[in-house]
């Protein structure tokens, strides 16, 4: 049932918190002065309502109302325990996508350093990486062709980043590049937890005719600090969420959307 529906009737806390997730998860964010009109209750109440909901992780608190739930900087290795079966399939999906001849991006993430397992062994294309676990992975590959980006090292999330690895990304032409996700929301955008991995993506995004999101369904609809860009720029989604309510807004994006 819809909130408006029973918005005389939202008299209970864990109710209106529960309609407030639900429109939050349709909307995109809300306002308190929304809420309050929605729901005939005073402004101060609703902000007690977000305040709770923020200190429990549900939302992200911002001036005036909510946005979805911030995502949490989780470094390399313990995000290598984490999902590990959806990254499986989202890995295999992407493997499956590169083709002989291509000159393919491929960034840091622990799903994208899975697509290593996945790689035909005949495929021939050249791989472009920032990740040294990935170029260590590939090592062994009878025909892979393996370009590693030389960089600034960042450690928590085993990728370089930094000028060096930015001019050359934008020395290339990319056929595919697929894009490690941190956080992904249809409106906030394609965010990350350091600014220098931004600038990075951003490249790479610019440098590639396709540009492929991979993520799984904890990351959707949440944000971090420092925006790559819009949704939009990405091409397809590669996930393992199903839920129409959660894919179709990147649909109405123009994003092709596979779903593992």
């Amino acid at each position: 049932m819809k909130p408006e529906a029973e918005a005389g009737q939202i008299a209970l806390k864990e109710e209106r918190h529960q309609y407030i997730l639900e429109l939050l998860g349709s909307e995109r964010r809300v306002l308190a002065a929304d809420l309050s009109s929605r729901y005939r209750v005073s402004e101060d109440t609703i902000r007690r309502d977000l305040r709770e909901l923020a200190s429990s992780g549900k939302i992200q608190r911002v001036h005036g109302g909510a946005l979805p739930r911030r995502a949490e900087a989780v470094p390399f290795v313990s995000r290598q325990q984490i999902d590990m079966e959806s990254k499986i399939g989202i890995a295999r999906a992407a493997a499956d996508m590169i083709r002989d001849g291509q000159v393919v991006l491929i960034d840091g993430g622990t799903t994208n350093l899975r697509i290593a397992s996945y790689l035909s062994r005949e495929c021939s294309a050249t791989i472009v990486t920032n990740s040294p676990p990935l170029a260590l992975a590939l090592a062994d590959h009878p025909k892979l062709s393996v370009l590693m980006l030389g960089g600034n090292f960042l450690k928590e999330a085993r990728v370089t980043t930094g000028i060096e690895t930015i001019r050359r990304v934008e020395s290339i032409r990319a056929d595919l590049c697929f894009l490690g996700m941190c956080s992904l929301h249809p409106e906030v955008g394609i965010t990350v937890g350091d600014q220098e991995e931004a600038y990075v993506k951003q490249a790479m995004i610019g440098a590639s005719t396709e540009v492929v999101g991979l993520i799984s369904l904890g990351k959707m609809g949440t944000s971090l600090p420092y925006l790559v860009g819009p949704a939009s720029r990405l091409t397809r989604l590669i996930t393992d969420a199903s839920d129409e309510d959660v894919l179709n807004p990147y649909r109405s994006l123009g994003i092709e959307v596979t779903s593992t």
